[in-house]
């Protein structure tokens, strides 16, 4: 007969069987009457027996796509009932500064990154592990990535929290659309705690991966920064057993400051923040719907893709801003002026 116990662990409570020696151990050192030493070089052993085992228990990280909290975009008719002063005041009240995390191990990606779409973020800057010569950085000095994210938000926060209103987080091989971007953002207000991108579930935990990118609004960040003060909610390092990864301990920081992950989506319900390539969504599609490859790949209205390759970035951006349909018109409602130096459309 098995031993069940409950193990209760920062974001998660996991129950385990203990094999019958080691439960039998357990039950033995809970009512056994002998010496206090011997009760004490049992619980010892059994406590790193516990310790073993769950340094080699997974946490749940499944994905739950339907238990998050749903932000999605403007549907075309809001945009067009408004009128132009109003539609010229929204395109230029939403700023956005590009937070890029970088190691020198990604110097390819770092180039490519630098080359293409972050141009046309409002400001885009590079937090680096460490000093690189080749491109100009703000230097972090660790390679740890949660130490890293805190230290790049926190930099943010204090340089530029009166000159931008959304700030978006993402990894050296994500390719993002930010006039996407904006135009999603269109409908929220900055002043109110938004956190938001591809959310995922993990045990109790709702986080926004951070493969996707991530965004917060100017009162996330307000409340995370004053949340970094608090070691109790928002440490540094992780736990003694296993560590969370920076986008969860993002999560768990920011729920302690009642702000909550929500799923970024269109208006047809579809992700609009992706954390994997276009190629790997289109070969899923054709795999899954092989009759509706475009319908069952990608949103109109995707702000990101994952793990392209630094020539790749390449490619789309020739795809997504250069490449026109003679005699096709385009007829937005809303037009977002690329930032000065932006000369690659």
């Amino acid at each position: 007969m098995q031993t069940r116990v409950t193990v209760f662990t920062f974001a998660n409570k996991m129950h385990i069987s203990l094999p019958p020696l080691i439960g039998s151990f357990l039950l033995e050192a809970m009512i056994s009457e002998s010496g206090a030493f011997v009760k004490g070089m049992m619980l010892g052993g059994v406590f790193c027996v516990l310790v073993t085992l769950l340094g080699h228990i997974k946490m749940d990280n499944s994905t739950k796509s339907h238990e998050h909290r749903h932000l999605q975009a403007p549907k075309k008719e809001d945009v067009l009932n408004l009128s132009e002063d109003e539609r010229l005041g929204l395109s230029h009240s939403i700023r956005v500064y590009c937070i890029i995390l970088v190691k020198p191990k990604d110097l390819s990606y770092w180039a490519a990154v630098r080359e293409t779409w972050s141009k046309h973020c409002d400001k885009a800057e590079f937090y680096s592990s460490e000093k690189v010569k080749v491109f100009h950085s703000i230097v972090l000095d660790t390679e740890d990535m949660w130490l890293m994210m805190r230290k790049a938000y926190k930099f943010a926060y204090e340089n530029y929290k009166d000159d931008y209103n959304w700030f978006f987080l993402a990894h050296p091989t994500t390719f993002a659309i930010i006039e996407n971007l904006k135009y999603f953002l269109l409908k929220q207000d900055s002043s109110q705690p938004f956190y938001t991108g591809r959310t995922e579930t993990s045990g109790d935990l709702q986080y926004v991966n951070g493969d996707g990118g991530v965004v917060l609004s100017i009162e996330s960040l307000k409340r995370l920064h004053k949340v970094f003060e608090d070691p109790d909610k928002c440490p540094e390092q992780g736990g003694m057993i296993w560590k969370l990864s920076a986008d969860k301990q993002l999560a768990v920081c920011l729920k302690y400051t009642g702000v909550q992950a929500e799923n970024a989506e269109d208006s047809e319900k579809k992700d609009i923040f992706n954390t994997k390539s276009v190629g790997s969504l289109i070969k899923e599609a054709m795999s899954s719907h092989p009759q509706q490859v475009v319908e069952g790949c990608c949103s109109d209205m995707a702000i990101t893709f994952s793990g392209l390759a630094p020539n790749h970035m390449h490619v789309m951006m020739y795809g997504v801003y250069r490449l026109r349909a003679y005699g096709h018109s385009f007829n937005d409602a809303l037009v977002f002026i690329p930032p000065s130096g932006s000369d690659n459309d």
